[in-house]
């Protein structure tokens, strides 16, 4: 019988188990997209995943799928290294999963992608981590945020501007969560500096072709517990307004669509 990872097993039957105990995980495994490159041996499994929007780009699926492969080696590597000192650390194979998925494309050219690590090397569970792509269709390649505003200095106004939205957003969620007051130095932690405010991306809009503003993406333990999960802020296009530039006034418009801020 062809084992599975211990990464999409878990997900999978958490997935079933929340929406309900009647449905099997073999159900939920078989929805599990295929990979579109994976390593397989007897001590590591690794996959990386990449949506249908991805897909067909092709310069976009060539740059993130040499990404993941790239990553994926690597994880081999370590992971063999690691055996060949401590073997005890492999009673069970270890999983790594890295998945590529769309959160928005504006104008038709400015892609964002929200990229997905999942692992498990035999601790308590598994870990994740989160990061973003902003992709330049026009370009065919990855750009910052930075064409859209007219500074993006480190400790500048705009990036201000970004960490008190960040925080407000950040606040406003613990706060729905029942999670208040936990975290507060790890949230405050949050630098104003282009590298450091968090993963950004995007979002979807109301108005077609344009984004509503950014989200900040913060896998688990980054400003909270594992058991409270990731978080995502968003600060709203509105509140960025005196620091856009021509190309930023042209791409952000809107609101944020319902159902965008389901964080669960």
């Amino acid at each position: 019988m062809r084992s599975i990872g211990f990464v999409t097993f878990a997900r999978a039957l958490a997935f079933t188990g929340a929406i309900a105990c009647t449905v099997a995980p073999s159900a939920a495994l078989a929805a599990e997209p295929k990979p579109d490159f994976s390593i397989k041996t007897k001590w590591v499994e690794a996959t990386v995943i990449l949506d249908a929007k991805i897909k067909s780009d092709p310069a976009l699926a060539a740059n993130c799928l040499a990404e993941g492969k790239a990553w994926a080696a690597k994880n081999r590597a370590d992971a063999d290294k690691e055996r060949k000192q401590d073997p005890q650390l492999f009673r069970n194979a270890w999983s790594y999963e890295r998945k590529y998925q769309t959160r928005s494309v504006v104008d038709g050219r400015y892609v964002s992608i929200v990229r997905a690590d999942y692992e498990y090397t035999g601790g308590a569970h598994p870990n994740s981590s989160s990061d973003t792509i902003l992709w330049d269709r026009s370009a065919g390649k990855r750009i910052s945020i930075r064409p859209f505003f007219t500074e993006t200095a480190d400790n500048g106004p705009a990036l201000k501007a970004m960490r008190r939205g960040v925080i407000a957003s950040l606040e406003a969620e613990k706060k729905k969560r029942g999670a208040e007051g936990t975290d507060a130095s790890a949230i405050e932690a949050i630098e104003p500096k282009l590298l450091k405010i968090g993963p950004v991306s995007l979002a979807p809009s109301t108005e077609e072709g344009k984004s509503s503003g950014l989200t900040f993406h913060y896998a688990p333990y980054a400003v909270g517990s594992y058991a409270e999960g990731e978080y995502i802020a968003f600060v709203p296009w509105e509140s960025l307004k005196p620091y856009l530039t021509p190309e930023g006034f042209r791409i952000f418009g809107g609101a944020r669509p319902k159902g965008d801020d389901d964080q669960q």
